[in-house]
């Protein structure tokens, strides 16, 4: 088959974008041709990959978006495929695989009415029902349980068009034979000595991750436990403000905030704790990542993965609705607990080795190339 993905941007470091270029590498070693559309492509192009680069500009996202599917269906009635598989929401899709929660719910729950007569709101809940609506044939692969039935409260979705998908760790991220070895390695490499702690947080998008919430928490621990900690921020974001804020607090001396880069299993295992208090995630890969590297994890509810850091019992998961209270006490009572941190760590290796978190590419490449009655 010939096969059209779709998305918005591509970059090495998106959670998006990572699982976009797995399942595009399992289908193309099926045997399947692999057409990529986006406005913009960062890294290295996999060998056998067409990736057009559409020619679109706008001042708005949302027509910038209106001109690329435009664009992107002239180019497919001359040079049709057997499947569109989008990354986002959009009209013409055979299969979607479903990265965002559900637009419409926002902004009906968390934004005022006026928001809903502006173009922006128009395009991206046309977008979305483009997909969801009864009378659309698109399939969609969910990441996240708890999304699909905001999805069919909106929309009346037909629950066969849905297809829960594992999660999709890569192996790289379990803790590898010599996991000691390479934390020993990464600490005296960023200058920690042996009663240093390290909290990490990983994930493009500062704001919506709760890197804000993590300072706080970081600023608010007792004295003998914030001289000695030291919190490493990563991702694909402007972080001046951030850095204004860790200022503010008077902990900038103690927080890095870094670019995205390729070697997070070496943060991962060099680290003590992964912070990720998001104001809303869809799911959050990096929890189930940390819980395959023996790193204990502190989150917040609202992430569609933190169910699986109760179930491994590998740290531990805020109540809703979100206390600032409350998160700077775990933090303090997880960092002040070395056994408890230990004991963590060992449960998520167990959760690693049994259930199925790595199979995602899989069975999305099943349903993308499956035959259609």
């Amino acid at each position: 088959m010939q096969l059209a993905f779709i998305l918005y941007k591509y970059f090495p470091y998106g959670g998006l974008q990572r699982d976009f270029i797995r399942i595009a590498l399992e289908c193309q070693q099926r045997g399947h041709a692999i057409r990529v559309y986006t406005p913009i492509w960062e890294g290295e192009v996999p060998a056998g990959f067409e990736v057009v680069v559409v020619p679109v500009k706008a001042l708005f996202n949302h027509r910038r978006n209106e001109k690329l599917t435009a664009w992107i269906k002239a180019d497919l009635l001359k040079r049709p495929v057997d499947r569109v598989v989008g990354f986002n929401k959009m009209p013409g899709l055979d299969v979607y695989y479903a990265a965002d929660g559900c637009f419409e719910d926002k902004a009906q729950t968390l934004r005022n009415s006026l928001y809903r007569q502006w173009g922006r709101y128009k395009h991206f809940a046309d977008y979305e029902r483009a997909v969801f609506a009864p009378e659309s044939k698109t399939e969609i692969l969910m990441i996240s349980e708890v999304q699909q039935p905001l999805f069919v409260k909106h929309y009346a979705t037909q629950t066969e068009r849905f297809h829960l998908l594992p999660p999709g760790i890569t192996q790289d991220r379990r803790a590898p034979a010599n996991a000691s070895e390479i934390r020993a390695e990464f600490r005296r490499e960023f200058s920690l000595a042996e009663t240093d702690l390290l909290l990490v947080q990983i994930g493009s998008g500062f704001k919506t991750k709760g890197l804000d919430r993590s300072l706080k928490a970081l600023a608010a621990l007792p004295l003998e436990l914030k001289q000695r900690t030291r919190l490493i921020a990563i991702g694909q974001d402007d972080p001046s403000t951030f850095k204004l804020q860790a200022k503010a607090l008077g902990v900038s001396e103690q927080v890095s905030i870094l670019k995205g880069r390729s070697d997070i299993p070496r943060f991962l295992l060099g680290a003590d704790l992964l912070i990720h208090p998001a104001y809303n995630e869809n799911t959050g890969t990096v929890l189930l990542e940390a819980l395959v590297a023996g790193l204990p994890v502190l989150v917040s509810t609202v992430c569609g993965y933190a169910h699986y850091i109760a179930e491994a019992d590998c740290g531990r998961v805020l109540r809703e609705p979100f206390e600032q209270a409350q998160l700077n006490q775990q933090l303090s009572a997880m960092l002040g607990d070395d056994a408890g941190r230990a004991a963590w760590g060992a449960n998520g290796l167990a959760f690693a080795a049994k259930a199925d978190l790595y199979s995602m590419p899989q069975h999305a490449a099943d349903v993308i190339v499956a035959e259609r009655a």
